[in-house]
């Protein structure tokens, strides 16, 4: 009885934490931003668990990617006790190696823990009745505009709301503003634009359940015809990532269409645009259509081979699943919480100096919910590369038209796969 109490009362003490989490050393494997992301935690996270240390190692994202997956393929050895892993190449890990990472059902994540987190940034995170990630930084998507380009052509933001609307408003702001774009995407080395106003139109590369191809329906041939469209009426310059950094600070260009995590990215990188930029929802193809995407983000993932899991966990739950942890990388990083919750943490609603005064935390996390969700599968990156060829071929006048470049894609697609075509 004396043992039951004991037991009891330290289960009390300890909360939800997991036992035997109180001490011990984990090391996370990270990149970037996301890496001085994860140790802005710590302070917050040793406050509660003052004898877990935590390391984070900044290994760059394709070195992260490379060394996790040469580790799985060795057992497990040389791997950290948690890994960031991409949500787009999670489902590459859980093919493979459904063995390297652990089941957090195991550890204590429950179904209450899981309904915290939108449905989109869990899809391909778990498999069946396993949950080997969760989820981390989402990148719902936005338009970061200039506003002193936008007034200057009489143009209101607010006005747009259909993409046709963009055009029109791009037109409008380059005979405005002599020498600016309305716009950047990178054509030649990515098919981002057509990914987000896809996903906007509920319409991905495969289907949800993630056997059989979907980049040649409706929904998707709908979005290409757009981007053509926009391309032809020439209010699009074709920028890679480094050149709308310079795009942004020399003043060239008018909007910017990206994930949440983008916002970070302006005001570090072009710290005299202070006052400058603000934020609106993305257009859709009809006026009463969805606005809201999601782009890129990350999720956490514990080795199976940690001697330290339980440890691992805390931090994860921690770092990832309250208000405290997330607002903290929000704060310093611009890292876009997954939390639902954390919408309605005071930090969000608060006006932006960089962004005019702007509340920008408030509109952009109000569409995580909107969001639907995107399966990657095991073949996103063969996909990706055929999707990119075809694009740039039809923006060229290769195919008659966008569905005629989209059935090219899923037939390629399948070749490279062996999924089916969605009828």
């Amino acid at each position: 009885m004396r043992t039951i109490l004991i037991c009891a009362a330290l289960a009390l003490a300890l909360g939800s934490a997991p036992a035997f989490a109180q001490s011990g050393e984990i090391t996370i494997w990270s990149w970037n931003i996301a890496a001085s992301s994860l140790k802005a935690t710590i302070e917050g996270f040793n406050k509660q668990f003052p004898d877990i240390k935590v390391t984070v190692q900044d290994l760059g994202n394709n070195p992260t990617y490379d060394k996790s997956i040469a580790g799985c393929a060795a057992g497990g050895e040389g791997l950290p006790d948690i890994v960031t892993i991409e949500n787009g190449e999670a489902e590459n890990y859980w093919s493979q190696f459904p063995d390297c990472f652990v089941d957090l059902h195991t550890l204590g994540y429950t179904a209450e823990d899981q309904a915290k987190f939108p449905d989109f940034k869990r899809t391909e995170l778990e498999v069946e009745d396993k949950a080997y990630a969760m989820p981390w930084d989402s990148g719902p998507v936005a338009m970061y505009y200039r506003r002193d380009f936008y007034e200057k052509a009489g143009v209101d933001p607010a006005s747009i709301k259909t993409w046709d609307d963009f055009i029109a408003a791009g037109k409008k702001i380059q005979e405005a503003n002599p020498g600016v774009k309305m716009t950047n995407a990178d054509f030649n080395g990515d098919s981002e634009f057509f990914r987000m106003i896809a996903n906007e139109q509920g319409c991905a590369y495969f289907a949800a359940d993630g056997q059989s191809i979907t980049v040649n329906q409706p929904a998707c041939v709908a979005s290409m015809t757009k981007i053509k469209e926009m391309n032809d009426a020439g209010i699009i310059t074709s920028a890679d990532w480094s050149t709308k950094i310079t795009n942004n600070t020399a003043g060239t260009v008018a909007t910017q269409m990206y994930g949440g995590w983008y916002e970070g990215t302006i005001r570090t990188e072009s710290p005299d645009g202070s006052g400058k930029w603000g934020v609106y929802l993305m257009p859709s193809l009809t006026a009463d259509g969805p606005r809201a995407a999601n782009l890129g983000g990350s999720s956490l993932a514990i080795t199976s081979v940690s001697n330290n899991k339980e440890a691992a966990y805390a931090y994860l739950k921690y770092s990832l699943a309250t208000n405290e942890g997330q607002i903290a990388m929000l704060k310093g990083f611009g890292l876009v919480p997954s939390l639902i919750s954390a919408l309605d943490d005071p930090y969000v609603s608060e006006g932006q100096p960089y962004w005019g005064g702007q509340a920008v935390w408030k509109d952009i996390l109000g569409t995580l919910p909107k969001v639907v969700p995107s399966r990657g599968t095991p073949f996103q990156s063969d996909a990706e590369i055929i999707v990119r060829a075809v694009q740039t071929k039809y923006l060229g006048g290769g195919y008659p038209d966008a569905k005629a470049a989209l059935d090219d894609a899923a037939s390629q697609i399948a070749s490279a796969t062996g999924l089916p075509v969605a009828e």
